[in-house]
């Protein structure tokens, strides 16, 4: 596994990075458009929350330079359609139909690691994060099966790329989860929400021979789980076995 795939910012710094990178486009962009100025800072805080794990600190990242903005008393001179143009960089990096599916979740750090303890895959396995977002589930997959072969799919354009920057041992492209084949996968993970679980299990069960499901946080209802793990944060992990054993594939005892 790379040094890539391991490094991982210690909060607060997210924050910090992602405060200074908006005031320094906001300077930037203030030197050939000043109009644009607040907004280009409004846009890049809000991308740089897109990378951060919990919700509140999402909102802090995203909320730190417009509220400073305001205590400094500036943009009050612009017109107020300026403040939409964030907006619409948002919506072009998570359109509508990818909120359809689900909203940005990304995988907690160590969420996965006990994972590799239950199920064991051969050098090689092919292992999908079915959208993957920014990459923090392809680099937690990655802390798992090191050797496995990684991929990635995401409707967000944006967010594919910033997944397959970061996750350089990864292949990653743009695409809908539920129109990409599953056949000849040895594991699927979700990070969905709790309607597409029975979506996924169908299409799990039509289209993989044989492999496992994993689903973080929202079980398949139903479905007898082959086990359910607790990971650091108190999350359920779901485990479940589709249909024969994966090949090249081995498990340990079930537990919960």
């Amino acid at each position: 596994m790379s040094a890539a795939a391991t490094f991982r910012l210690s909060w607060p710094l997210p924050a910090l990075l992602g405060w200074g990178g908006a005031w320094a486009a906001c300077w930037l962009v203030a030197l050939a458009a000043p109009a644009a100025a607040l907004p280009s800072g409004v846009a890049v805080g809000a991308l740089a929350a897109l990378t951060v794990g919990s919700r509140w600190r999402r909102a802090i990242v995203a909320g730190g330079f417009p509220l400073s903005a305001l205590a400094l008393g500036l943009g009050t001179e612009l017109p107020p359609w300026v403040w939409l143009l964030p907006l619409a960089l948002l919506a072009l990096a998570y359109p509508m139909r990818a909120w359809r599916d689900a909203p940005l979740f990304p995988t907690p750090c160590g969420a996965l690691d006990a994972l590799a303890q239950l199920i064991v895959l051969a050098p090689g396995a092919r292992v999908l994060d079915a959208g993957c977002g920014t990459g923090a589930g392809l680099r937690a997959l990655a802390r798992a099966w090191p050797q496995a072969r990684l991929e990635g799919v995401e409707w967000s354009w944006p967010l594919s790329w910033l997944a397959r920057w970061r996750c350089r041992d990864a292949t990653v492209r743009r695409g809908d989860l539920w129109r990409t084949d599953w056949r000849g996968l040895d594991l699927v993970y979700l990070f969905q929400r709790p309607e597409s679980m029975a979506r996924a299990l169908a299409k799990a069960r039509t289209e993989m021979a044989g492999g496992w499901l994993v689903s973080l946080e929202f079980e398949c209802a139903g479905e007898p789980a082959h086990a359910v793990l607790s990971t650091p944060d108190g999350r359920p992990l779901w485990v479940y076995r589709v249909g024969a054993a994966a090949p090249g594939s081995t498990t340990a005892p079930a537990r919960r």
